[in-house]
Order: C-alpha cells, then structure tokens, then sequence
C-alpha cells in the first residue's frame, strides 16, 4: 500500500479541476498500481470513500543533446496520473492548504 500513492498532484490545471468539480483530486501513483489499488490506499491513508478513479499514462520522452564530445540520447521519466472523485460531501484536507 506504501509503494502505490507517490505524490499528491499539485498544479494549476489540477487545483482549476478541483476548484471548478467539487472532490475531485490528483495523485502521481505507481506506474504498476491499478485503479482497485489506488482506491484502497486512498481511502485507506486519508478515511474518505472514493467513488472514481481515472488513471492516465505519460510515457517518457525520448531528449537529445549535442555537446563537443558528441550527441547524447536519454529518456525522461514515465509516470502515472491518477485523479481520483471523492462521495459528496467529503474532501482531502492536505488540499485544502493550497
């Protein structure tokens, strides 16, 4: 259950979602976790009932580089995206400090 949640999501497109549909939150989670997974360690950390969870893979991207000794070739990290919809009436309060 540690391994699943990585970090919470915190950007401007997420805090105009959350802002705009109450309940909805963001999380970057495992890349191997599926959604039965997230739902279970998110209720389990914060004691909240999560009705949906929406996943969304990034793979890393392939980045270039020239230098005098020559050119470089490296992957960015690959993450996963979670944004998870809260029962109504209930809310995550480590957000709410944003």
């Amino acid at each position: 259950m540690n391994n699943i949640l990585v970090r919470p999501l915190i950007t401007e497109k997420m805090t105009n979602i959350s802002a705009a549909q109450a309940g909805k939150y963001g999380f970057l989670v495992s890349p191997k976790a599926n959604k039965i997974e997230i739902k279970k360690a998110i209720e389990k950390k914060f004691d909240v009932h999560v009705v949906e969870v929406r996943t969304i893979n990034h793979p890393g991207k392939i980045k270039s580089q020239f230098r005098k000794s020559g050119r470089f070739e490296g992957r960015t990290a690959r993450y996963k995206k979670a944004i998870i919809t809260l029962k109504e009436g209930e809310k995550i309060e480590l957000f709410e400090q944003v």
